[in-house]
């Protein structure tokens, strides 16, 4: 028979294991940090041979998944992110490989210089040390994070969401045999095997000084939470309310192949676009054409007064410009010029990414200056806001915070620097 602990038992001893896990990962950071890069890549490449290796594991964790998710009635945005297959699972090992592939950060000199006294003084990259993500439902997060993290010569606590935990846990497995057969200490790369909500307070609290930094991934309301309760610094992910601009000098073709990939290629992702702002010069010729495009390819439009003047479709509400619909609904808006345009990014957007499509370089160049987002795009669609697009091998998340790290957050963003003083002598006068 099961004997069900007494609440503040269960959260002690929880919180027993959490510490413990603190414990093991500074100490795994510590060798990572003195293995070298040689040792790193082999590690990161017997990781990538161990997801192959165990995919179909990986497919039969995730099909236990899926049918708990499904019963729990998750939306179709949320399945995507959750189902992995074959080609997903290749993806994922590659994207380990990829990670292989990159220049290790650590040891990099980012600047030197002399002093009059003599002083030679440089500035060097080092990892960071102990880095806590939690995610939500995604389990490919369970590889990019732990890859990268070891790319950086950290040590990682990985807590997933509940509805990934079989999946996650198989690929967790297989990044941890990855460095066993590395010679690399396992704990390098820990997950929580719970789904209990303590954990993440736990992680919050810093594991007595253990942790280094936490990175949320997720919806607005994990992140809110881990904002305002981390006792640790954190690398902020907000929602994804991306918006694409079609300027007055867009080119109508470009602009019908870019806002339905930016919006529909997977509408569960952050990098989705979630709202179109459309040139009221052009949006009695242009928005009918675009508006066909986007219905006939299954999504619904919500638009404002001047947008449902000249197609019919539902009513945008307030809502509707701050909502991450992670659904194929597409909001738009007509506005006066690229001001008004960009107004309505400063207001409604989260400072993740924007992109304004036109053949105005002018035009083009004062969208890309003035406007205060993490990524910001000229004639490409919204979706490629993906650190393996910007040739970083896979990201942890887009950062949208002004503190460390903006943007898509990779191998270098998980490092910080020392400075290293080289004297014959010197004392200080």
């Amino acid at each position: 028979m099961t004997i069900q602990l007494p609440l503040a038992a269960h959260d002690a001893a929880l919180a027993g294991v959490m510490l413990a896990m603190g414990e093991a990962a500074r100490a795994a950071s510590a060798a990572v940090a003195k293995a070298g890069p040689e040792k790193r890549t082999a590690a990161l490449k017997a990781m990538a041979a161990r997801i192959r290796a165990t995919a179909p594991q990986i497919m039969s964790a995730n099909a236990k998944d899926m049918d708990g998710a499904r019963a729990k009635g998750l939306s179709g945005a949320m399945l995507d992110r959750l189902e992995l297959n074959a080609a997903r699972i290749e993806a994922m090992a590659q994207g380990v490989d990829d990670i292989a592939a990159l220049p290790d950060p650590v040891g990099t000199v980012l600047a030197t210089w002399t002093q009059p006294n003599g002083l030679d003084f440089s500035r060097v990259r080092v990892p960071i040390g102990v880095i806590g993500i939690i995610y939500e439902s995604r389990p490919n997060v369970t590889a990019d994070a732990g890859a990268l993290c070891l790319r950086a010569a950290n040590a990682v606590i990985l807590r997933g969401g509940s509805e990934s935990l079989n999946s996650s846990r198989m690929i967790a497995d297989a990044l941890r045999a990855g460095l066993n057969d590395a010679g690399l200490p396992e704990d390098a790369i820990q997950l929580v095997q719970t789904s209990d909500r303590a954990a993440v307070s736990d992680i919050l609290s810093g594991l007595n000084g253990k942790l280094d930094v936490v990175i949320p991934r997720g919806g607005k309301s994990l992140i809110a939470r881990v904002q305002d309760e981390a006792r640790v610094p954190v690398i902020g992910h907000l929602e994804g309310l991306c918006h694409t601009y079609i300027h007055a000098k867009a080119d109508p073709t470009r602009a019908e192949a870019i806002i339905v990939n930016a919006k529909l290629r997977r509408v569960g992702v952050c990098g989705s676009t979630e709202t179109m702002l459309i040139d009221a010069s052009i949006a009695v010729s242009l928005l009918p054409r675009l508006a066909r495009a986007l219905e006939s390819a299954g999504c619904e439009l919500r638009g404002d007064d001047r947008a449902r003047a000249i197609h019919p479709m539902t009513a945008a509400t307030t809502d509707d410009w701050t909502t991450e619909y992670l659904a194929p609904i597409l909001s738009i808006a007509v506005v006066d010029d690229i001001d008004g345009a960009m107004a309505h990014v400063a207001r409604y957007g989260s400072q993740h990414t924007e992109s304004i499509v036109t053949e105005d370089s002018a035009a083009a160049e004062r969208f890309l200056a003035e406007v205060d987002s993490a990524i910001v795009m000229h004639n490409a669609s919204t979706q490629f806001a993906d650190g393996g697009e910007f040739g970083m091998g896979a990201e942890i998340g887009i950062a949208t915070g002004r503190l460390h790290a903006r943007g898509p957050v990779g191998a270098e963003q998980l490092t910080i620097f020392k400075y290293v003083v080289r004297g014959t002598g010197q004392t200080r006068p």
